[in-house]
C-alpha cells in the first residue's frame, strides 16, 4: 500500500508506505547494496544518485481508489525520492571524505534540486542524512536522501509562517538579524560566507545550524565561491562531532530551503541548514520522547552557550 492520508486534527498529511518496511538494515560491507558490485551500483562509480527501491513517494504512484467519507480522505503518493550516495568508499563519511568529494557533493544536490524542481507536481525539496543507528540509518554506507514532496510538510508550513510573520513586523528576515545580532559565544566556526552556530533556541544538546551570510533561499542561488564555502564548512561541523567525543558522532541533518511551484517567500525565507544529533553526552542520548513528540516542545539538557564553546574549541585538521 502508497498512499497520503490527511489527519484532520493537524492539518498534515501522512505518507503510508509498505514498502520501506523491505528495507535492508545495517548489512554488512559484503552485503551493502550501495557499494561498488552491490545491487543497486553494480559498476564503478564516484558518486551517484538514484531513485529508492523503497519509495515513500513516487512520480507515478498507484491509483488511490477512494471517495472521501467525511473526515477520512486519501490522496496518491505522487513524488519523487532519492538516494545520494556520496562516494564509493564503504568506510568513510562526511568529516573523513576529502574536500574535493563534499564539493562534488554540493554540486549534485544543486543540480538534483534544479531537476526536481521542474516537476510541477513538486512543492518541497528536502535533502537531508541520517547517519547512525541511533538516528534510523539503515546503511552505514555513507549517503543522504532526497525528498519531493508534493505538499508543503507541517514544519515547513511553521517555519514559513514564523518567518513571515517576523518579517512583516520587523522588515527584515529573521535570519539575517540573528547574523547581525550573534557575537562570539554560540559560534562554533565562521568563513567569509557563512555562520555555523549552535543556536540561542537550539532544541537538541549540541544542535548546529549553518546559516549563509548572503540572503539566499535556495541551494540555486549559491555562487561558486559559496558551494566551496558551504563543503568546507560541512566537512568541518562534522569531523568536530566524531571529534568531540573521539567516537562516530550520530545526526540528522537537513537542509531547509524556500517551496517551488508555490508562492514565492524569498524575500523572507534563509536558507539554512540544521543538524540535530541525539548524543547529550559520550554514553547518552537525548530522546524525543512524550513532550517532543507530543507537543513540539523540546527540554534542552545543554545550555547551547556551552555545546557551542566545547564544538567551538575542538580542534579539527582539514
Amino acid at each position: 500500500m502508497m498512499e497520503l492520508r490527511y489527519n484532520p486534527l493537524t492539518d498534515e498529511w501522512v505518507i503510508v508506505s509498505a514498502a520501506t518496511q523491505k528495507r535492508p538494515v545495517q548489512p554488512s560491507k559484503t552485503e551493502c547494496p550501495i557499494c561498488v558490485g552491490g545491487l543497486e551500483l553494480p559498476e564503478e562509480y564516484d558518486l551517484v544518485t538514484f531513485e529508492n527501491r523503497y519509495p515513500s513517494l513516487k512520480k507515478d504512484p498507484p491509483p488511490v481508489d477512494w471517495k472521501d467519507k467525511g473526515p477520512f480522505r486519501k490522496e496518491e503518493s505522487r513524488g519523487i525520492c532519492e538516494v545520494v550516495v556520496y562516494t564509493s568508499d564503504h568506510n568513510t563519511a562526511l568529516p573523513g571524505m576529502p574536500l574535493k568529494q563534499i564539493e562534488k557533493l554540493v554540486e549534485m544536490w544543486v543540480d538534483r534540486t534544479r531537476d526536481l524542481s521542474q516537476h510541477d507536481f513538486v512543492k518541497y525539496i528536502f535533502i537531508f542524512e541520517n547517519r547512525g543507528k541511533e538516528v534510523g540509518a539503515s546503511l552505514p554506507h555513507p549517503h543522504g536522501q532526497i525528498y519531493a514532496f508534493p505538499f508543503l510538510p507541517k514544519r515547513i508550513e511553521v517555519k514559513i509562517d514564523a518567518m513571515r510573520n517576523w518579517y512583516e513586523e520587523e522588515r527584515k528576515c529573521p535570519i539575517c538579524e540573528v547574523l547581525e545580532s550573534e557575537g562570539e559565544e554560540r559560534k562554533v566556526y565562521e568563513t567569509e560566507h557563512f555562520l555555523a552556530l549552535v543556536p540561542f533556541y537550539a532544541r537538541f544538546p549540541y544542535e548546529v545550524h549553518i546559516y549563509p551570510k548572503r540572503h539566499v533561499s535556495t541551494l540555486l542561488e549559491f555562487s561558486k565561491e559559496e558551494k566551496k564555502e558551504f563543503a568546507k564548512v560541512l566537512k568541518v561541523v562534522t569531523a568536530k562531532y566524531d571529534k568531540l567525543f573521539d567516537q562516530e558522532f550520530p545526526y540528522m541533518m537537513m537542509f531547509f530551503q524556500a517551496p517551488f511551484n508555490e508562492e514565492d517567500v524569498s524575500h523572507f525565507f534563509h536558507f539554512h541548514v540544521e543538524f540535530n544529533p541525539p548524543k547529550r553526552d559520550k554514553d547518552k542520548l537525548k530522546w524525543m520522547a512524550s513532550v517532543e513528540t507530543g507537543t513540539w516542545a523540546f527540554i534542552n539538557p545543554v545550555v547551547p552557550e556551552e555545546a557551542a564553546r566545547q564544538l567551538r574549541e575542538t580542534e579539527v585538521e582539514i
